[in-house]
């Protein structure tokens, strides 16, 4: 497409430009652009995020004309060692990969990002100055950190399909646990392994999933964060990157290399399969896959869902988010303390927030709400013309009209509960109290299941406490008490809220500096007394706390009057979308749908590319270390580079890591990904390792909902720059000998 908005019509390319707004253009692509925005839907470039057991099926020919050079079932095989031995669910939302014989692990800077601050202290700041262990040794153990691998893979749906015919929803799901449970059952006997069964397609199909998830799993390498969280907020999401945004891991086991529970004993894992490292790079138009674990995408969804999206949902989320970095952001600037003690959480929240942003700007520049009502247009004339098809599919999107535009005001009520109430740390911290107090207020407690949940939350509270502050959190309190108040109607408030709010005439600085000095959810000491001695009375004492009852009066009056509304829109609305979904498959038989991310295992794949951002702005394919050293700010928070690397840049120190005299960074390319794909492998034609995901362009956050291959870009952290920090700043030989290295 032409980037001023003038439509260009490319065989194999949708058409992603704004739309004229005169008569003329309406009338184009009302009666003539139609059939070809629906064909090119079909054909759209470099789009999904495909099953790796049917890729023979599906998309083999496409991958080598793009320029695949191993056979297909060395991506993917039970018969065999593949590649996908050597991916892994990394705890419970990220990628990695193994890339050596001895159970390295590789994945991203931010997805280890909190065991780094875990074990990082005011005299050990491993967030500030990186960790290398010198030996095994001294590897750092990372309890509750587990790396997950893919056994296999299995088709299950027709075990389905006759049992759920007539079945009403809440039927429809008892049937499906009934099932799936027999069959998980059964997938793993005599193993040590375990098996899920996952719905795709929106409940139209079913797989399960064979997993063997290892338990120690520990901390072997970290570059600084001035190299890990390079350009920080500013750089996030953006294109040109230059973050070395990677961290090392290494998985051990039993002496029978089977999972084990941490101990001493342990050895490093021996993986199936392990990537070998090519340092050859990549140039424009090269072939790259992208094997990981994709988190959520919602490609198939109704303009009514989208809408919500776009117009309440979003910006109800950034603004909140805008508040929240805000005072986060002065609490960090003031101390190196609080800055240890907020990076993993103004990381969390900066994240989305900076992703919403760009999806909404992508979203409302490709005019996705016109293209979504375009399809919708084109099923509404199909149900018409077939009698069949409008029997089963007919009532779909009406109803899905109806349901969006009748909830929006408890969408926006559940946005500003999730974002700004509960993100008030004593209110949520309160929450999770909240199951100790209704265990010990039944009229006949479990008196076992309660000391034991007062035990843990006991044993928790050095945890949170080490990472809490209670002025920065009296100050949240005090602004998003009021964000909320101004933005939910009175009728979706409890009454103790808008009580306390007319007590205090509306100030909610006062209110929140009065609740923090009388309660006592703030104070570690108090609180470990009051649960090491536990007993049905203390319940009585908890519940008079004004911290804790705002928590309990907040949470039990969403859970009656929005949640439950959420929850019933959610579960209607999933029904519908699997109507609609099973409707858009039998009215395009042609076209090779891929099911949404639901963080089961995928391949994505395309080519190295540049794109146009925007009128005369093009982006390159690559950055290097000089485009690095250009943004360098000395002191900075997110700009300062350390000073070993400055010497390594000034003397061109690079070793074998150089190319055209410098050191490749980062690249982008046309692959598909979201979040979860952080840390996913990006290989090359060949199987090779030649990179890390880490980020999409910002440009481009949309393709969650809706793919364009013009500007939907993965940004991969450049192996060489990897092994570059790795080998030359950080001087861990021991790790690159035990990779194997094509050059």
């Amino acid at each position: 497409p032409n980037t001023m908005g003038n439509p260009v019509i490319t065989t194999g390319f949708s058409i992603f430009t704004p739309l004229h707004k005169n008569t003329a253009m309406r009338y184009i692509r009302k009666y003539l652009l139609l059939p070809f925005l629906l064909l090119t839907t079909i054909l759209r470039a470099d789009e999904g995020m495909w099953f790796p057991q049917l890729l023979q099926q599906l998309n083999a020919a496409e991958m080598r004309i793009k320029g695949l050079q191993i056979p297909v079932d060395e991506i993917y095989s039970v018969n065999k060692n593949s590649l996908k031995d050597a991916v892994v669910l990394f705890g419970g939302g990220c990628t990695g990969e193994m890339i050596s014989s001895q159970g390295l692990l590789l994945t991203n800077h931010h997805c280890g990002f909190g065991q780094i601050q875990e074990h990082s202290t005011l005299e050990h700041n491993y967030l500030r100055d990186g960790f290398w262990a010198s030996e095994m040794k001294d590897e750092l153990p990372c309890p509750g950190l587990t790396a997950t691998f893919i056994i296999r893979i299995e088709d299950v749906t027709a075990s389905f399909t006759a049992a759920l015919e007539g079945l009403d929803e809440k039927q429809r799901n008892e049937k499906i646990k009934e099932i799936s449970t027999a069959l998980e059952k059964k997938a793993i006997e005599g193993t040590h392994y375990e098996a899920r069964v996952r719905q795709f397609y929106s409940g139209n199909e079913f797989y399960i999933i064979v997993t063997e998830t290892f338990n120690d799993v520990r901390l072997v390498g970290a570059p600084p964060s001035s190299i890990g969280k390079f350009g920080g907020d500013t750089d996030n999401w953006m294109w040109p990157r230059h973050t070395g945004d990677f961290s090392m891991f290494r998985v051990y086991a039993g002496k029978d290399n089977k999972p084990a529970v941490y101990s001493a004993e342990n050895v490093p894992f021996k993986p199936r399969h392990f990537f070998s490292i090519s340092t050859k790079g990549v140039q424009p138009e090269d072939f790259t896959m992208v094997y990981g674990f994709p988190g959520r995408t919602q490609q198939y969804i109704s303009s009514y869902q989208l809408q919500t999206i776009v117009k309440v949902t979003n910006p109800n989320r950034i603004k909140v988010r805008d508040e929240r970095l805000r005072i986060m952001g002065e609490a960090m600037r003031s101390s190196e303390a609080l800055h240890l003690k907020y990076a993993a959480k103004q990381s969390g929240v900066s994240n989305a927030w900076k992703k919403w942003k760009g999806e909404s700007k992508g979203l409302l520049a490709a005019d996705g709400l016109k293209r979504k009502q375009y399809l919708e247009i084109d099923f509404k004339n199909w149900c018409e013309k077939n009698p069949a098809a409008g029997k089963k599919y007919g009532e779909v999107l009406p109803t899905l009209e109806k349901l969006y535009s009748g909830n929006r005001p408890y969408l926006a009520a559940n946005d500003f509960y999730a974002e700004a109430a509960f993100g008030v740390e004593i209110i949520s911290y309160g929450i999770g109290l909240s199951t100790l107090v209704d265990l010990s207020t039944t009229a006949t407690p479990d008196t076992a299941k309660m000391n034991k949940e007062a035990r843990q939350q006991n044993a928790a509270l050095a945890d949170y406490f080490k990472d809490y502050d209670q002025p920065t959190d009296q100050r949240m309190m005090a602004s998003l008490m009021q964000m909320f108040d101004e933005n939910v109607a009175d009728s979706l408030k409890p009454v103790y809220f808008t009580d306390m709010r007319t007590r205090y005439k509306s100030d909610f600085s006062k209110m929140a500096a009065e609740l923090f000095k009388s309660s006592m959810l703030d104070d570690q000491v108090k609180l470990e007394k009051l649960l090491s001695r536990w007993s049905a009375k203390s319940a009585s004492t908890l519940k008079k706390d004004p911290g804790y009852k705002l928590a309990s009066e907040l949470l039990t009056f969403y859970r009656a009057k929005v949640a439950v509304k959420v929850t019933a829109l959610n579960a209607e609305s999933t029904r519908l979308n699997r109507l609609y979904m099973a409707g858009q498959r039998e009215m395009m038989p042609d076209k090779k749908f891929y099911p949404d991310a639901n963080s089961t295992l995928r391949l994505a794949y395309g080519q190295v590319r540049g794109y146009d951002a925007a009128d005369a702005v093009h982006y390159d394919f690559m950055t290097t270390l000089d485009g690095l050293m250009e943004k360098y700010i000395p002191g900075h928070e997110e700009f300062d580079v350390p000073t070993r690397l400055i010497e390594l840049f000034n003397s061109k120190d690079y070793g074998r890591y150089a190319v055209n005299g410098t050191v490749p960074v980062a690249f982008i390319a046309t692959n598909h990904t979201t979040g979860g794909n952080s840390g996913s492998p990006v290989i090359n034609a060949k199987g090779q390792l030649i990179g890390t995901n880490y980020d999409r362009v910002w440009e481009g956050t949309m393709s969650d909902i809706l793919f364009n291959p013009e500007i939907c870009r993965n940004v991969t952290l450049d192996i060489r720059y990897t092994l570059f920090i790795v080998d030359k700043f950080a001087g861990a030989k021991r790790l690159i000998a035990e990779m194997d290295i094509v050059e």
